[in-house]
């Protein structure tokens, strides 16, 4: 059995269509009015990317904003995971996880420099 990836679709810039905002810039004003201070490009990415992380206090105002729930912004996913594939032991017997260890590197030859 495969396990499922948690992933999810993130609908900021469809709701923001949805009000008639279609310029990203659109949001400025009314997160300053929240308290909240971004850059235009930090705007940008918040509309045009999906966002990683996000702070609760930034997602309430959206909220707000928006006049929508998480649900009508976050959308959740279920992926087929692939396969983790077992890790091949290195030589002496250490995983390859551990470390290159006692390893080194071979020095390089130069030849046909005069010295």
């Amino acid at each position: 059995m495969m396990a499922a990836k948690l992933d999810y679709h993130w609908h900021l810039r469809k709701i923001m269509a949805d009000r008639g905002m279609f310029s990203t810039t659109d949001l400025m004003a009314p997160l300053k009015e929240r308290g909240i201070t971004l850059s235009s490009s930090q705007v940008y990415r918040l509309v045009v990317e999906r966002p990683e992380r996000l702070s609760l206090k930034i997602l309430m105002a959206l909220l707000d904003i928006l006049d929508c729930t998480m649900d009508d912004l976050i959308e959740p996913i279920a992926t087929a995971a692939a396969a983790k594939k077992p890790k091949k032991a290195a030589a002496g017997g250490t995983s390859v996880t551990e470390g290159v260890g006692g390893l080194r590197p071979r020095r390089a030859r130069i030849s046909g420099v005069d010295r």
